[in-house]
């Protein structure tokens, strides 16, 4: 059998994207093996998802650091430690040092609950609905030093619905994010999927456009 993909995951809270791609190991759906589940935050629900599986884990506070990128320098040492072969943010909510990304190039993954390139950073829910957006959704995309601006990969979308507030938005999002992310990293484990100079690559052929999220998984 060929060899697992060597995951880390980041998280800063609850964990909902890391419990879904535990759940499609579990199912037989994702060969990954994961190597380490980190935060920025020791009380995140993400790491009592990743003891109660038995995945190692590792909290560091950023407080007890000088600056940004000595942190991150620690986080990212930790990491390659770890022997990770790729790198997901699943609900990290910090902006990372380009000069700790480096090595990493094409080698990071962040899901974001927006149809980037609209909506990047924080409250994007809020932001869809009061620009009156007919839909929304959440992108996958390769992590670069630019925030939620690295290639993207794969979208899911929803029509926002006459009364939606941001609870209800999050709510109905959040199983798509749930299929998304697992399925994009296995198209990582088979590797499928890659960044080269040419951008975003699958099979070895430029993607021209983000692969999006159907019935019965990603086109």
């Amino acid at each position: 059998m060929p060899t697992p993909l060597r995951i880390a995951v980041l998280a800063s809270g609850r964990g909902s994207n890391l419990a879904a791609l535990i759940a499609a190991r579990d199912a037989g759906t994702l060969p990954v093996e994961f190597v380490l589940v980190a935060s920025d935050k020791a009380s995140a629900g993400a790491l009592r998802l990743a003891e109660a599986a038995g995945i190692p884990t590792l909290a560091l506070n950023p407080k007890s650091y000088p600056d940004r990128p000595t942190f991150d320098r620690e986080l990212f040492g930790r990491i390659t430690t770890s022997g990770a072969d790729l790198l997901v943010l699943a609900g990290f909510m910090r902006v990372i040092d380009g000069s700790a990304l480096a090595p990493w190039a094409g080698r990071v993954l962040n899901i974001h609950p927006s149809l980037l390139p609209r909506y990047r950073g924080l409250h994007t829910h809020r932001r869809a609905l009061e620009a009156g957006d007919a839909e929304h959704g959440a992108s996958v995309h390769f992590v670069t030093a630019e925030l939620d601006g690295g290639p993207l990969i794969a979208q899911a979308r929803l029509a926002i619905e006459t009364g939606d507030d941001e609870e209800t938005l999050a709510r109905r999002l959040l199983p798509l994010e749930h299929r998304l992310l697992p399925a994009v990293v296995a198209l990582v484990a088979a590797h499928r999927l890659a960044l080269g100079e040419a951008g975003v690559l699958l099979d070895g052929q430029p993607l021209h456009a983000p692969l999006q999220l159907g019935e019965h998984g990603l086109q």
